[in-house]
C-alpha cells in the first residue's frame, strides 16, 4: 500500500501523458465519441471504491457539463431485471478490474436499451472494456494491495479529461502531488491520536464528499475503524448527535464553493467540542482539532490532492494498531457481485 500510494504522481503524469488523440488511454476519443453522441442523461455504475469515483464523476456531469447524473444500482438491472428505455444516455461504468459480474451484465443491458456506453477501468482486457462502447484505460498499472490508491486517484484524473477537464490544468497535478506525499512524517505523527479511536465520522461538501466517503472506506477496510461519511449537509440534519469528543471528524475542506458551504458544519462541529482533523486546500485548526492544509487547485481537482493525506493516515492507523494493510481480514483484490 505504501509504495502504490507513492506512484500517484507518475501515474497522473503517464495519463496525462497518454490523453491526446493518439494517447494509450483512449480518454480522447471516448470524449469525442461522447460529444458527438450529446446524451441528455449521465448514469454512472461502480462498486466500491470505484463507487466514490462515479460519484465525483456525477458532480462533474452536472456542474461541468449541465447534464442530470445519477448512480445506478446495479440490482435493478440483474436482480430485479428492470429494462429502461435508455436513448440518449451516457453510461459510465467504473471499475479498477473489469470484471465483476453485476457491472457486466448492466452495462450489456444499458447497451441494449439504446445507451452510449463508456468504461473505465485498469484492465484494457476486460470484459467491462470489450463490452462498452468506448474504454477508457486509466493506466495505473498493477495494483496488488487490496486497499486501491493509485486506481481510485487514477480514476479521478480519467473521469475528469473524459467529462471536459482541461489537460493544461491537471498538468500541475503530480508535482503538488508529489509534495502532499512528501509529508507523511507529519501525517504519521497525527495518526498516532487515532490509534485507539473504535468510531470516526468523515464528512465533506461537493466535490470533497467523494473524498471523505473514500476516506471511511480506507479506514473501514484496512485499521478496522467503524468510520460513517456524511456529506456536510446531511450531517446537520440528524447524524450531528454522533458527534461528541470521543469521535473524532476528519472533514475535508477545500477552498471552492464546496468548503465556503462547508463552513456552518465546521461551526457546528466546534459548538460540540468535536475532535477534528481539517483536511484540504482551505483547512485551518479547528477547537480541539488540527489541519493539513493542502495545495489550492481548482474545485473539480482538488480531490485528487485531498485523499493523499487520508490514504496516509489509514495506512499508518492501520500500522500502529497492530495491522497489516496489506492483507485486510476477509477481503480480496477482487470482489465479484451478482
Amino acid at each position: 500500500m505504501a509504495s502504490e500510494t507513492a506512484e500517484q504522481p507518475a501515474v497522473w503524469r503517464r495519463l496525462l501523458a497518454e490523453s491526446g488523440p493518439s494517447g494509450a488511454s483512449g480518454v480522447d476519443a471516448a470524449a469525442a465519441l461522447v460529444r458527438r453522441r450529446s446524451p441528455r442523461f449521465v448514469l454512472l455504475v461502480a462498486r466500491g471504491t470505484s463507487d466514490h469515483a462515479a460519484l465525483y464523476a456525477k458532480y462533474l456531469a452536472e456542474i461541468t457539463l449541465g447534464l442530470p447524473a445519477g448512480l445506478v444500482s446495479p440490482s435493478t438491472f440483474t436482480a430485479y431485471g428492470a429494462r429502461p428505455d435508455l436513448r440518449d444516455v451516457l453510461m459510465i461504468a467504473v471499475s479498477q478490474s473489469g470484471g465483476s459480474p453485476d457491472l457486466l451484465r448492466t452495462l450489456e443491458v444499458a447497451k441494449a436499451g439504446g445507451a452510449l456506453t463508456v468504461s473505465v477501468t485498469n484492465n484494457a482486457r476486460s470484459a467491462l472494456a470489450t463490452t462498452a462502447d468506448a474504454h477508457v484505460d486509466v493506466l495505473a498499472g498493477p495494483e496488488r494491495a487490496v486497499a486501491a490508491t493509485k486506481s481510485y486517484t487514477a480514476q479521478l484524473l480519467a473521469l475528469y479529461l473524459l467529462l471536459g477537464g482541461a489537460p493544461a490544468a491537471a498538468a500541475p497535478l503530480p508535482d503538488l502531488g508529489a509534495g502532499v506525499l512528501d509529508r507523511d512524517a507529519e501525517v504519521a505523527a497525527l495518526a498516532t491520536r487515532y490509534r485507539f479511536a473504535e468510531r470516526m465520522i468523515t464528512t465533506g461538501r461537493g466535490y470533497s464528499y467523494p473524498t471523505a466517503r473514500e476516506a471511511a472506506l480506507k479506514l473501514m477496510e484496512t485499521a478496522y475503524v467503524s468510520a460513517q461519511a456524511f456529506s456536510g449537509a446531511d450531517l446537520l440534519h440528524g447524524p450531528l448527535a454522533l458527534v461528541e469528543p470521543r469521535v473524532p471528524v476528519l472533514a475535508v475542506v477545500s477552498a471552492g464553493p464546496g468548503g465556503e458551504a462547508f463552513r456552518p458544519v465546521l461551526d457546528a462541529l466546534a459548538e460540540r467540542r468535536a475532535d477534528v482533523l481539517t483536511v484540504g486546500s482551505a483547512a485551518v485548526s479547528t477547537a480541539g482539532g488540527a489541519g493539513i492544509r493542502l495545495p489550492e487547485t481548482s474545485d473539480a481537482l482538488a480531490p485528487l490532492l485531498e485523499i493523499l493525506p487520508l490514504q496516509l493516515l489509514a495506512r499508518h492507523v492501520a500500522v500502529d494498531r497492530g495491522g497489516d494493510p496489506d492483507a485486510p481480514r476477509g477481503l480480496r483484490k477482487v470482489t465479484e457481485t451478482l
